[in-house]
C-alpha cells in the first residue's frame, strides 16, 4: 500500500525518536482511527519495518527507510524536486526574455520617436502623368498654307504637327509637415517643352508658416500659385477639361510666380473642403476663404524686369444649401471674387502678321515698341468673380473677369493699355459605380470666350477665343482616368495673329501615383 505524505511524516518522527541505530520495529495503523501502534491488533494494518534515521545520510536505506513503498515514494519526491527545479529554471529564463523584450520595445519606441523627428521621415511623395493624343477633324492646320495655323491650347505646336502622342505633364510632388507650424511643398515637372521635349522645370517651391495648429492663419513664401480665379488654382490632376480657360489664365500664365502670400481658412471651412474631396468632388484646394499677397509679376521662372510688385486679393466661400430645403441637402455652392493690379513688361520681337490682319501683306516684318518707351512696365488691372455648384450629381461652374493691360496695337505698332474681358461656363454630371464599384463617369460641356491680350507671348498680342468642349472624364479606378473631348475652336494664332478655326478630338490618359 502506498503511504500518504502525512503517514510518512509521522513515521519519520517516530523513527527519529529511537535511540539505537540497530533497533528496528514494526508499526501498525488503525484503519478507522488512523492512529499508529507498535503492536498488531484488531483493525490494525502493518505499515512496515522502520529503523533509526541517520539525518546526514543521503540514501533511503541509510536514513532508516527500508520498505519498497517508502523507497518508491522517495524516488517520486526526488523526481518532483528535479522537475520543480527545471520549471524554476525555465521560468527564470522566460522572465529574463520578457524583461529583454520589454527593454527592446521601449528602446525601439524611443528610437522611432527620435527617428520620426528627422526631416526625411516627414516628407511624402506623390505625382501624376498625362499622356495625350489629339486627332484633327477639320479646319486650318497647315503651317505653310495660305490659312493661319490653328494652335491647340496647352500644346506648343499647331494641329498639323500635333497628330502624335505626347506627355503633357509628368510631375512629382514632395510635401510634408515639418512640425505643427511649418510645411513644405516642392513640385518639378519633367514634361515641359523648352525647345527640346521633356525639359525639367520647377513648378512649386514654397513653405507654409502657420500661426496655429489648425493652420487657420498662415503665411506662404516661395514659388506658388497666384490666388486669382478658381480654375487657375485647381490642380491639373483634378480639372475636368484638359486646359484652363484663356480668359482668367491669361492673367497668370503658368498660374505661378514668386511671392509672399497670407491665407485665412476657418477650421469648419477646411473640414468642408476635405469632406468634398473625400466624396471625389474636385475642389480648387485650400487657398483661404480670404487670401492676399504680393509677387514679382513677370511669370513663372522668368527674370523680373521692373521694380514694382503685383498685388492680388482672393476670396471664396463654400456654403451648404440644406437650409433651402430637403432637395438641396448635401449640395454645396462656392462663390467668390478676385482682384489684381501690377505692372508687366511685355517682351518684343520681330514677326510677320498674317496676310490681311491690320492691312499687312504677310511679307513685311515688324517689331513693336512699348508705348511711351517706358521700362517700368504697363499697368494691368483685373477683377473677377466665380461660382461653383459641386456635382452631386448635377453641377455647374462659371467664371468671368474684366480689366485692362498692355496689348499690341497693330495700327501704330505699339504695345499699349487696352481693355479685356472674358470667361467660361461649364456644366457636368457625376455618375458613380457605372461599371465597377470604384469607377466614376463625369460628362461635361464647357464654353469659353476671351477678348484681350495674351501677355505670355512675345508682343502681347490681342487674341479672340471662342471654344466649345463636349466630353467626359472616366475614372476607371482611383489611380487611372481617361478624358475624351470633342473641341470646336476659333482662336487667334499668337505667332502671326491670324484667326483660325477647326474641330478635333482630344484624348488624355492620366495615371496617379
Amino acid at each position: 500500500m502506498k503511504l500518504s505524505k502525512l503517514t510518512f511524516a509521522i513515521a519519520t518522527v517516530l523513527t527519529a525518536s529511537v535511540a539505537t541505530s540497530a533497533f528496528a520495529m514494526d508499526l501498525y495503523v488503525d484503519t478507522k482511527t488512523k492512529q499508529i501502534y507498535a503492536e498488531p491488533g484488531k483493525g490494525r494494518h502493518k505499515l512496515g519495518t522502520f529503523e533509526k534515521v541517520d539525518e546526514n545520510a543521503t540514501h533511503p536505506s541509510q536514513r532508516g527507510i527500508s520498505s519498497d513503498s517508502t523507497q518508491h515514494l522517495y524516488q517520486e519526491v526526488e523526481a518532483s524536486k528535479a522537475e520543480i527545479k527545471k520549471v524554476q529554471t525555465d521560468l527564470e529564463l522566460k522572465q529574463n526574455e520578457i524583461k529583454a523584450l520589454e527593454e527592446h520595445v521601449v528602446a525601439t519606441r524611443e528610437g522611432k520617436q527620435k527617428n520620426d523627428e528627422k526631416w526625411f521621415n516627414k516628407i511624402n511623395m506623390r505625382g501624376y502623368t498625362q499622356f495625350r493624343y489629339n486627332q484633327p477633324l477639320s479646319g486650318d492646320r497647315e503651317e505653310n498654307s495660305t490659312d493661319p495655323e490653328l494652335t491647340s491650347p496647352g500644346d506648343s505646336k499647331g494641329l498639323g504637327n500635333n497628330k502624335n502622342f505626347s506627355i503633357r505633364r509628368m510631375r512629382l510632388v514632395f510635401s510634408g509637415d515639418i512640425n505643427d507650424y511649418m510645411s513644405i511643398y516642392i513640385q518639378p515637372d519633367f514634361a515641359t517643352e523648352n525647345g527640346d521635349q521633356h525639359f525639367a522645370q520647377l513648378r512649386d517651391a514654397y513653405t507654409d508658416l502657420a500661426f496655429d495648429k489648425q493652420h487657420e492663419y498662415r503665411i506662404r513664401a516661395g514659388i506658388s500659385k497666384i490666388p486669382f480665379g478658381w480654375e487657375n488654382l485647381q490642380s491639373s490632376q483634378n480639372r475636368l477639361s484638359l486646359d484652363r480657360n484663356d480668359a482668367l489664365n491669361s492673367a497668370t500664365p503658368s498660374e505661378r510666380d514668386m511671392g509672399l502670400f497670407a491665407y485665412w481658412s476657418p477650421a469648419d471651412t477646411q473640414k468642408l473642403w476635405k469632406d468634398l474631396s473625400k466624396k471625389g468632388l474636385k475642389t480648387s484646394g485650400d487657398y483661404g476663404v480670404v487670401g492676399m499677397g504680393i509677387y514679382n509679376g513677370q511669370g513663372l521662372n522668368k527674370q523680373e524686369l521692373n521694380d514694382d510688385f503685383y498685388y492680388v486679393a482672393h476670396s471664396t466661400y463654400p456654403m451648404e444649401l440644406g437650409f433651402l430645403g430637403s432637395m438641396f441637402k448635401g449640395q454645396v455652392l462656392e462663390v467668390g471674387a478676385d482682384a489684381m493690379i501690377g505692372k508687366f513688361n511685355p517682351t518684343t520681337k520681330e514677326f510677320k502678321p498674317f496676310k490681311g490682319v491690320g492691312g499687312y501683306n504677310g511679307k513685311d516684318a515688324i517689331t513693336p515698341t512699348i508705348a511711351g518707351n517706358t521700362k517700368g512696365g504697363i499697368r494691368e488691372e483685373r477683377v473677377g468673380v466665380h461660382a461653383i455648384l459641386f456635382p452631386q450629381p448635377f453641377g455647374a461652374q462659371a467664371e468671368w473677369n474684366w480689366g485692362e493691360q498692355g496689348t499690341l496695337n497693330l495700327a501704330n505698332k505699339t504695345i499699349e493699355s487696352q481693355n479685356l474681358n472674358g470667361g467660361y461656363v461649364q456644366i457636368m454630371y457625376k455618375i458613380d459605380k457605372l461599371f465597377r464599384s470604384d469607377d466614376t463617369l463625369i460628362p461635361f460641356v464647357k464654353w469659353q470666350t476671351y477678348d484681350g491680350a495674351w501677355k505670355a507671348a512675345a508682343n502681347s498680342p490681342r487674341v479672340n477665343v471662342e471654344e466649345l468642349d463636349v466630353g467626359f472624364e472616366y475614372q476607371i479606378m482611383k489611380p487611372v482616368e481617361l478624358v475624351v473631348t470633342y473641341t470646336n475652336m476659333d482662336r487667334t494664332n499668337v505667332n502671326n495673329l491670324g484667326q483660325a478655326s477647326g474641330d478635333m478630338i482630344r484624348t488624355q490618359l492620366q495615371w496617379n501615383y
